[in-house]
């Protein structure tokens, strides 16, 4: 038997966890009352449930007596009745755009104004967040990547990767992404976009790879760079951050910035301590400006 509680944050994705998760074959029953999530973890266990794996979703709707689950998960775990917690989390800039594309309310702003609503939340939930098993970041996260992170973990049973890393390329033109951790800028090195025969092309092209490349100071950059991220990485985790962006830009961030990020991409994927996603912002961007 499996048992998965799925909470988080309202917006953060845990109703389309549940949905992912009942596509992988799981039984999901979503916002089961507080006072039923005993009996209902006993009815799963007593050998009467046809059902081997079980996702239950709960959050903050729950109300008042979200209080009283500290203690019920408790009983489960005195009880031999063992469980996992899914925390869905985002970053509060996230959660209140996709409260306004959405247009729905928050379920504890009521009047008042998105963020003091999800601040509440997190007050609420920190007792959840604690003792969750897995904590997933999905501010930047694909639904397909969400899917095959919950496959990773729930389906294919392998060892769950707390810190995701995203190695995002950009445009310094366009201005510095504003959920970076670390920003890096490599526009020191020969732009390739004074050359007619790389101008139309990008970083993902092998042409562009091999010019960026042909300089030491490219390697020297990357090489100085994993060497401090091996550093750096390890206590990111320690301190529990689960999400990490690592921005590297050059003017238009097109040719140095992609060719960069993608070896940087290339080189930390080599560890399997975390996962490693990659993401060019701005690559596409010159050609929709040109084309206005």
């Amino acid at each position: 038997m499996r048992f998965v509680i799925v909470t988080g944050m309202s917006g953060a994705g845990r109703g389309t966890s549940l949905r992912i998760l009942e596509d992988a074959g799981y039984f999901c029953v979503d916002n089961l009352p507080i006072s039923l999530v005993g009996k209902f973890a006993e009815l799963i266990y007593s050998g009467a449930s046809e059902f081997s794996k079980v996702a239950l979703g709960l959050d903050i709707r729950s109300g008042r007596t979200l209080e009283g689950l500290a203690s019920t998960l408790d009983k489960l775990a005195a009880a031999g009745h063992p469980y996992e917690i899914l925390f869905l989390d985002a970053s509060d800039q996230v959660l209140v755009k996709r409260y306004k594309e959405t247009r729905r309310n928050h379920p504890l702003a009521q009047d008042g104004r998105i963020i003091e609503g999800i601040s509440e939340e997190r007050k609420k939930l920190s007792f959840l967040k604690k003792r969750a098993d897995y904590i997933i970041d999905t501010s930047s996260l694909l639904t397909r990547e969400l899917r095959q992170e919950l496959d990773r973990i729930f389906i294919q049973n392998k060892d769950f990767k707390s810190l995701v890393i995203t190695v995002l390329s950009f445009g310094f033109k366009y201005g510095i992404p504003s959920d970076s951790d670390l920003v890096f800028d490599v526009r020191f090195l020969p732009n390739p976009y004074y050359y007619e025969e790389l101008k139309g092309l990008s970083g993902n092209d092998k042409e562009v790879q091999e010019f960026v490349m042909d300089f030491e100071a490219s390697h020297r950059f990357l090489d100085k760079l994993i060497d401090m991220l091996q550093f750096l990485i390890p206590n990111y985790v320690l301190e529990g951050k689960n999400q990490l962006v690592i921005s590297i830009g050059c003017t238009g961030g097109k040719h140095r910035s992609v060719t960069l990020a993608n070896k940087l991409y290339e080189r930390l994927r080599e560890n399997a301590d975390y996962a490693v996603r990659i993401e060019h912002r701005d690559i596409e961007k010159d050609a929709i400006v040109k084309a206005r």
